[in-house]
């Protein structure tokens, strides 16, 4: 593409082999107290500007949640109600979804599903109760694949009751934009029905918290929890940090049991999270680089600079902090109802038909005329009819097939899930009947699938209404891999 080769004479720390983008800082909330037992957020989601290449150059112009990006970081107590009325001054409608959050249905931001979209001029007031603390975030839900690679998005933490033992704690947001020569957004690629077939819309350079490139400051002998989080259109991305020995201790929100990285990177796909824990042993004037791994190359995208630390350091030793567990109800998978969800399409793997709004279409009309070229058991986009409806408080299994050539983060709305098993498609022979769960599984929200992958995950369907369940890469859900299930008390 000729914007890919002007790009490539900007600084070469930004530019990832085939196009990438990440983020990293620490805001303060803009929150004011209501009442004892509310918290209320103000959000206006306006045209802005961003500096996402080097000083000096061109700056963005983007669509930002109170004119920045990534958003203002959202701040809330478990347990507590959260008021956020949300101000749209865009061209276009748009909604809120609240990532993560196992939260009432009507707040939870899908566009023509649990709400209308709030129109220009617009204000709609969000209400809810957060009952997971962990790392979240918030994202539009109206034309995602535009309005995300935009700048739609935010980080949403939901503090443990009782605070962490940590001195310092750090958010990184990832992304990859797509630019051109003059700074401005690629629009042209927008709704590209080619990258929708293939793995979506990646970028070409990489931003640190909605930055070009930046220092995260640390002091020596501090101990820092850092809060990754991957919200870029389709691209997986891996993440080491240099001089310091990280524990994972969560993902997608969730706590998970301690567990020594080393070297290893943390792999992510979009919309997944990671929060880590490290103690930081260099010397002051160190700088200890944060890489983005996952190309031939490492890409060096920020560092921790490490300062001279005047207070007496704390002694910890190897004590590491634990993380409260949300009290997510177990699956009982034995007893589950058991659905099936098959994916198809793609380039490689093309649709010979499929059934689109209630119209079975042949794959070319569909990719033509529709800009669809992914199917969920036969169906293009959000079917007429749920995948499945459950009695609130079932146990449900979904084995989910990806019988497609690309890798797909496989998202649910409302719940979080357990991956009971993982094979190849053509040897999957487990038996649901006879399972039982890994004792090591995490709670998850969302799960990178590749190329003829079967996964099962259960979950106990605890949150009556509609929800999603759809392929994070934004271009795969608006090319047709979304579907629904219902919920009913």
């Amino acid at each position: 593409m000729p914007y890919t080769k002007s790009i490539m004479r900007a600084n070469r720390r930004q530019i990832l082999q085939a196009s990438l983008a990440l983020t990293v800082f620490a805001w303060l909330p803009k929150s004011v107290a209501k009442a004892a037992d509310e918290t209320a957020h103000r959000l206006d989601i306006r045209p802005a500007t961003a500096e996402l290449l080097d000083s000096g150059k061109p700056k963005t112009p983007v669509w930002g949640y109170d004119g920045q990006v990534p958003g203002p970081i959202l701040r809330m107590k478990r347990g507590r109600r959260t008021l956020i009325a949300v101000t749209n001054h865009l061209p276009q409608p748009t909604t809120v979804h609240w990532h993560g959050l196992r939260i009432d249905n009507a707040m939870d931001g899908v566009s023509g599903l649990t709400q209308s979209p709030i129109e220009p001029g617009e204000t709609f007031e969000y209400s809810f109760v957060p009952p997971d603390a962990g790392t979240h975030w918030y994202h539009s839900h109206q034309r995602g694949w535009e309005q995300v690679a935009r700048g739609l998005y935010g980080p949403l933490i939901v503090d443990e009751d009782e605070p962490v033992d940590v001195d310092r704690d750090l958010v990184i947001m990832a992304d990859d934009w797509r630019l051109q020569e003059d700074g401005r957004l690629h629009e042209a690629s927008f709704g590209n029905v080619g990258e929708r077939a293939h793995g979506g819309r990646l970028g070409n350079v990489l931003t640190l918290n909605g930055k070009a490139y930046e220092y995260l400051q640390v002091l020596s002998g501090e101990r820092v929890r850092l809060r990754l989080v991957n919200c870029a259109n389709a691209r997986i991305m891996q993440f080491r940090l240099a001089g310091v020995a990280p524990w994972l201790v969560a993902l997608d929100g969730q706590p998970v049991a301690a567990m020594r990285l080393g070297d290893r990177a943390v792999r992510l796909a979009p919309a997944q999270r990671a929060d880590l824990v490290f103690d930081v042993t260099a010397k002051a004037g160190a700088e200890l680089a944060i890489s983005e791994v996952s190309g031939q190359k490492p890409l060096v995208a920020g560092y921790l600079q490490v300062a001279e630390n005047e207070d007496t350091v704390k002694q910890r030793g190897d004590a590491l902090p634990v993380l409260s567990e949300n009290g997510l109800p177990m699956p009982d998978v034995k007893n589950a109802r058991f659905f099936e969800l098959n994916m198809t399409g793609g380039a490689m793997r093309f649709l010979k038909s499929a059934v689109y709004k209630g119209k079975s279409l042949d794959g070319r009309t569909l990719a033509q005329d529709h800009g669809k070229a992914w199917a969920m058991n036969g169906i293009v986009g959000t079917a007429l009819e749920p995948l499945f409806s459950a009695l609130q408080g079932e146990s449900v299994v979904v084995r989910m097939k990806n019988d497609t050539a690309w890798p797909h983060a496989m998202h649910v709305h409302g719940h979080h899930f357990l991956e009971i098993a993982r094979k190849p498609a053509k040897s999957f022979d487990y038996s649901v009947s006879g399972s039982a769960l890994p004792e090591t599984a995490p709670w998850r929200d969302t799960v990178l699938m590749q190329p003829d992958e079967v996964v099962d995950i259960g979950f106990v369907a605890d949150n009556p209404g509609s929800w999603l369940l759809h392929c994070h890469m934004m271009e795969h859900m608006a090319g047709g891999m979304v579907t629904w299930f219902e919920v009913h008390a």
